[in-house]
């Protein structure tokens, strides 16, 4: 509009075309779009022509979102970047540092959370390592308790330690007689029983 009598005579697509690229620019500072910004910024006389423009941006892909007839708004989605202007090259300059100071904060996290890993796995190493020369030093004692206990009864130690593991053979075998003696007394006394009735 600004440049009017510089350009020649546009046709409807070319007027379409600036129209679309102008919702684009509107886009990239608002989200939310109202109906009657748009009416005055495109230079359309009603509803039913906004609409329509904004249904051909979106089948050419120039911009995504929906629109809201009872709010009277376009909601944008996504849509294509334009050309920098040098006036943007400041704000683009302060969006890039803003993101680098964030990937910095996020590594600085990333790699604290590194090292407290690190610090952890070294503690569980240190007391498996601890664990490990208790369970040897127990073990040490224990033979060294069974050598004296076998010493002390003049036996090997390794029979000892069997000995010590499993009882004597013969005190099963009683055991285990003793329980079928009784059981084979029970059913005698059981027909002895029934006979007399």
């Amino acid at each position: 509009i600004a440049e009017a009598a510089n350009p020649p005579p546009l046709t409807e697509a070319q007027k379409n075309k600036l129209r679309h690229l102008s919702v684009v620019t509107l886009a990239a500072k608002i989200k939310c779009i109202p109906y009657s910004v748009l009416l005055e910024q495109l230079q359309l006389k009603n509803v039913r022509q906004l609409e329509d423009l904004v249904i051909e941006a979106v089948y050419a892909d120039v911009l995504r979102g929906s629109l809201d007839q009872r709010n009277q708004r376009l909601e944008v989605d996504y849509s294509i970047g334009r050309d920098i202007r040098r006036e943007e090259l400041s704000t683009i300059t302060r969006t890039l540092q803003e993101w680098c100071q964030g990937c910095e904060v996020v590594l600085s996290g990333i790699e604290e959370q590194v090292s407290r890993a690190n610090q952890h796995k070294e503690q569980q190493l240190a007391l498996k390592q601890q664990i490990e020369s208790e369970v040897a030093n127990l073990k040490k004692t224990i033979k060294k308790t069974t050598a004296a206990a076998a010493a002390a009864t003049s036996q090997d130690p390794e029979q000892h330690l069997t000995e010590l593991r499993e009882p004597a053979p013969g005190t099963n075998q009683r055991q285990a007689s003793k329980k079928t003696s009784k059981a084979k007394g029970l059913r005698g006394s059981a027909k002895i029983w029934s006979k007399s009735n």
